[in-house]
């Protein structure tokens, strides 16, 4: 395992934020998501493709409080513009399990 400074991890900007829409992506390698979050007033809406179809569904998604790092940069992914990396861990399988904040916290809220 490397170590990092405080100073680093600092420039990683996590924040919270609400699914607001969610769309099928059949363009995408992998299956995913077209998702959209809120990330309040100072970020705003982002955009990202998700491959998080294991467990989720985009009735399930919407509404989500999720984390999300949105100081990546953009990408480019099936000629889609992500915007943020959607945070979350494998599960035995793989297949990608969500972080999400409880109790819910005001959208854009910088992770500390």
């Amino acid at each position: 395992m490397t170590t990092i400074t405080y100073e680093e991890f600092e420039r990683v900007n996590l924040r919270s934020g609400t699914i607001v829409k969610v769309e099928e992506f059949p363009r995408a390698k992998k299956p995913a998501f077209k998702v959209s979050a809120d990330f309040g007033p100072e970020v705003g809406v982002l955009q990202t493709s998700a491959q998080v179809i294991s467990h989720y569904t985009p009735e399930t998604l919407l509404g989500r409080q999720i984390v999300g790092c949105v100081n990546l940069g953009e990408k480019n992914i099936a000629g889609f513009t992500s915007q943020f990396l959607l945070v979350g861990f494998a599960d035995e399988n793989g297949a990608i399990c969500l972080i999400t904040v409880d109790p819910k916290v005001p959208n854009g809220q910088k992770m500390c």
